[in-house]
């Protein structure tokens, strides 16, 4: 059986994914399934910068807001809930568009990955412990550091989750989870994948992220963090996410609003930091200029290109 080829569209926060991913749907007959670890999750669509009904166009979005936040989920659930709806959307004569900035579920769906299909919740929940102490972050990054230095060197340590996910691995199987990813990378995965990156200056993307910031304030941000804070310890998620500990530390007094905004702005460029190298050693991944481009531009780019992939693929 041929493979399917799928599209993907990655890239950093800010950089026009969904817009982009919607108007090439418009083109092929598409349907969205997001590969965003915060958008996921429900009752934080402002936090996760979940598109609205007008972004997303009468466009079918897939994988949004449909996991309580309270709900242990790793790259391993994501895959297979990913699977499932790339099948149906498959099934019914539409194209799956996978779409997101999280490079981890990406791949997940993407490319085999071992390492995911082992799981310790007690442990995991045992390393997230570690973490809730005063300078706990720190000491369970340092713990990363001393066994896996190239996933502690990717992953920042307010990335609770993450951090915690990959002492896991190693603690789990006695390999990195960086050799894991190496020696995943070797084997075939169930697709054809054509992968789309938009890659944007580094100063129009600042400025695009300092703005996404500000629409997220003016939907409502505030309100949606102080509605969190209610019940915090039912939404471990809600205080990973960029934002959530800034309005939040804002709210309790320890920060101005003025200063817990540019500590939300400047994570967020961390994050776009972050993003981009994971993507820039992704030999897949093809890099579409965005700056000056409408989201119809370079969904035809991407139409043509899948159009030459088919064709070369035999699909």
């Amino acid at each position: 059986m041929e493979k399917l080829v799928l599209p993907v569209i990655a890239g950093p926060t800010a950089s026009g994914k969904t817009a982009a991913a919607v108007a090439l749907c418009e083109l092929i007959g598409g349907e969205v399934v997001s590969a965003d670890s915060m958008q996921v999750y429900s009752g934080m669509d402002i936090l996760s910068a979940r598109p609205g009904a007008d972004e997303m166009r009468s466009v079918p979005h897939h994988l949004m807001g449909c996991v309580d936040p309270s709900r242990y989920y790793t790259a391993d659930a994501f895959r297979a809930d990913a699977k499932a709806c790339i099948a149906e959307i498959a099934a019914r004569n539409r194209v799956p568009v996978l779409c997101g900035g999280t490079g981890l579920y990406i791949d997940a769906v993407t490319r085999p990955m071992s390492f995911s299909q082992q799981s310790d919740p007690a442990l995991h929940g045992r390393l997230l412990a570690v973490a809730d102490k005063p300078g706990g972050r720190t000491v369970l990054h340092r713990m990363l550091e001393e066994v896996d230095p190239e996933s502690a060197a990717r992953l920042h340590e307010n990335d609770v989750r993450r951090v915690a996910r990959a002492v896991e691995i190693y603690r789990l199987t006695g390999i990195t989870q960086t050799e894991h990813a190496r020696r995943d990378r070797e084997r075939q995965g169930d697709y054809r994948e054509i992968i789309f990156g938009l890659y944007w200056p580094k100063q129009a993307l600042c400025e695009r992220i300092d703005a996404r910031v500000d629409a997220m304030l003016a939907a409502g941000l505030v309100d949606e963090v102080k509605a969190l804070m209610k019940s915090e310890k039912d939404h471990p998620t809600a205080v990973q996410a960029i934002g959530y500990k800034e309005i939040a530390a804002a709210l309790r007094g320890e920060m101005s609003m003025d200063e817990a905004v540019f500590q939300m702005r400047k994570a967020t460029r961390s994050l776009a930091k972050r993003q981009m190298t994971w993507f820039r050693r992704d030999p897949r991944v093809i890099w579409l200029d965005a700056a000056g481009e409408s989201a119809g531009a370079l969904a035809a780019r991407m139409r043509d290109l899948i159009e030459a992939f088919r064709s070369d693929s035999g699909n």
